[in-house]
């Protein structure tokens, strides 16, 4: 048997100082950018986040809680806005360092998962997190947006590590409080039902996520908060906004519909769901199907997995908003590290899709000039790519290691055969 080990890529190493280097000086770019876009105040900020910050303080901190009904959001972030009124900072200040610290956990998490797919290639986790924390849409949505979808999504990134470290509690978990700060993060949750169907999340497992959801919700029920309430309050979210897409670079871009959506909204639903389950469960099949000694549900997959939920499930949704590829934003770039030659310009055309959007819904500048449909139609393209290229590495037999050949001259000659 040759020995294929001599003819892997061996890890290179590069130096710490370097390194070092390297990383205060991207933090320090991508903390200037957002600083310089502190000032900004947008329309959330006015009319949704400083009314919250100001209830809150007027109302005692935490004790404010105990009544959530001032706000449409669940109570984790507002346990963070309640925190920040003890503290010496302005409201604008203070609301945007929440995300902007989330950013760097996001980047970090970003660097591990593509240090652990790449380890020959010790830059690949720094440039990962670099890309990741100067993404358009990321240095906007925390530095002048003052959004929490950094919150969510360091959850969400983090639950990947997690299941990539074989530790499906705590990726459960990690997915539950994720889900407990914001919605959307049902968009990687059909990424998680293949991981239970092949085996590589058990079903028990799932537990953690309702069980972090409610720890989470614990302090305003001790406060006094109305469980029912609590327990309800995406149920409201969802009848917010009745337009089939709320300056989202989705399907319904190409979409009219004179007069009343419900019916078309719920049908909209409606077939999400199917194709989602049904793409889930395609996935999982073919991972199940894999012949003995094949690649199995390997890291790689498991990241592209991920990517594509995030991506295809608000794309088919009904009533999105601009924010809600955010996690798509990020993985998207994840995943081209992970796979630089096939999928460098996925993270490009989604950039181009959801920073358009941000522009479109924040810029009167620029907004006449922009498309929806534009946006739409590359967000398409970025989809097409991303799954297609899923597609061919689930279907990918295991690789045929390469066994050296030796000169000529060194190959055994024939012995004559016996007379």
């Amino acid at each position: 048997m040759p020995d294929t080990a001599a003819e892997e890529p061996r890890p290179r190493t590069a130096d710490p100082t370097v390194k070092a280097l390297a990383a205060y000086t991207v933090v320090a770019v991508a903390l200037a950018a957002r600083v310089f876009l502190l000032p900004g105040e947008s329309a959330d900020y006015r009319i949704f986040l400083r009314p919250w910050y100001q209830h809150i303080a007027a109302h005692g901190g935490f004790t404010a809680l105990a009544d959530p009904g001032f706000s449409d959001y669940n109570v984790p972030y507002l346990y963070l806005l309640a925190a920040l009124t003890y503290l010496p900072v302005p409201a604008l200040t203070g609301i945007k360092a929440i995300s902007v610290l989330a950013d760097l956990a996001m980047a970090y998490y970003a660097l591990r998962i593509v240090a652990r797919l790449r380890p020959a290639h010790p830059w690949a986790g720094f440039g990962a997190a670099a890309v990741v924390l100067l993404l358009p849409t990321v240095v906007t949505n925390s530095g002048w947006w003052g959004q929490c979808d950094a919150v969510y999504a360091v959850f969400l990134v983090g639950g990947i590590h997690q299941v990539l470290r074989h530790r499906p509690w705590w990726a459960c978990a990690f997915f539950g409080i994720a889900l407990a700060f914001k919605f959307q993060a049902v968009f990687l949750f059909p990424f998680l039902l293949v991981l239970v169907l092949v085996g590589r999340v058990p079903w028990r497992s799932l537990l953690a996520v309702p069980a972090a959801y409610l720890a989470l919700a614990a302090p305003a029920l001790a406060l006094g908060a109305d469980p029912w309430r609590l327990l309800t309050v995406y149920a409201r979210q969802t009848n917010t906004y009745r337009l089939l897409s709320v300056n989202a670079p989705s399907v319904y871009e190409f979409v009219s519909v004179p007069g009343d959506t419900d019916a078309v909204r719920g049908a909209g639903v409606l077939i999400a769901g199917t194709l989602v389950v049904l793409l889930s469960a395609a996935a999982a099949w073919s991972l199940r199907r894999a012949r003995p000694g094949g690649p199995g549900l390997t890291d790689t997959r498991i990241v592209l997995l991920a990517a594509c939920s995030a991506t295809v499930v608000p794309f088919l949704l009904p009533s999105m908003h601009e924010r809600y590829f955010y996690v798509a934003d990020v993985l998207t770039a994840v995943a081209a590290f992970a796979l630089p030659r096939r999928l460098w310009y996925v993270p490009v055309l989604v950039q181009l899709a959801s920073f358009g959007s941000y522009l479109k819904c924040n810029s009167a500048v620029l907004a006449p000039y922009l498309s929806m449909p534009a946006h739409g139609a590359l967000m398409l393209l970025a989809l097409l790519a991303l799954v297609r290229t899923t597609t061919r590495e689930l279907r990918r037999g295991p690789r045929t290691p390469a066994v050296p050949t030796r000169p000529a001259a060194d190959r055994p000659t024939a012995e004559p055969a016996p007379a």
